[in-house]
């Protein structure tokens, strides 16, 4: 018993046998072909479906995530510029907040026929802001009702940013005329370089 295969040994002129070898070899060659159309190196086609599929779904879940960061990265510099343009439209600077409180309450006071008496600040730094103080203004004023209610409406449509905190209106002895005190805050911001 021949222990391997001698090619050699074998008569290749024999027409059987080579055609033998030919079908062997075209046997050979369908059974790869065969082996790579059942399991085809990238997947089947509906493994690969399935995968285009997911990679579509996920390319457009980031698309829209980043159109969402886009739209937030706008919303936060609109917001910014937003931030800046309120501290420099309505926030003071400081070396200048004292004057030019007092000569706008005063200029208010006078076109509402209200008279100024004196003012006095107290400045105190605000907690988380190292740039922002705010500006305590306690302002004593004589004058009618009217004047009183004439001068309030101004300090609300001043550009300024004005919050009354406290407001007290006393008689005085004239009839009609109050003594009125009113506490405001401003807030100011430190000016770099100041």
């Amino acid at each position: 018993m021949p222990s391997g295969l001698n090619l050699k040994s074998i008569d290749w002129s024999n027409p059987a046998v080579y055609m033998r070898a030919v079908l062997g070899i075209l046997l050979l060659g369908n059974l790869v072909l065969l082996s790579l159309m059942l399991y085809p190196p990238g997947g089947s086609l509906v493994e690969l479906e399935d995968r285009l599929i997911s990679l579509r779904q996920r390319s457009l879940e980031q698309n829209r995530a980043l159109e969402g960061l886009r739209t937030l990265t706008t919303r936060v510099r609109e917001s910014r510029a937003a931030g800046e343009k309120f501290l420099t439209s309505f926030f003071m600077d400081r070396r200048k907040a004292a004057s030019t409180i007092v000569s706008e309450l005063s200029s208010l006071a006078k076109q509402a026929g209200i008279r100024p008496k004196e003012h006095s600040f107290v400045l105190e730094p605000v907690e988380g802001a190292e740039d922002l103080s705010i500006m305590t203004v306690n302002g004593a004023y004589e004058g009618s009702y009217a004047d009183l209610i004439q001068f309030l409406f101004r300090i609300d449509h001043s550009p300024r940013f004005l919050i009354i905190e406290n407001l007290s209106a006393a008689p005085q002895q004239a009839p009609g005329m109050l003594n009125v005190s009113i506490r405001f805050h401003v807030f100011v911001k430190e000016v770099p370089g100041s």
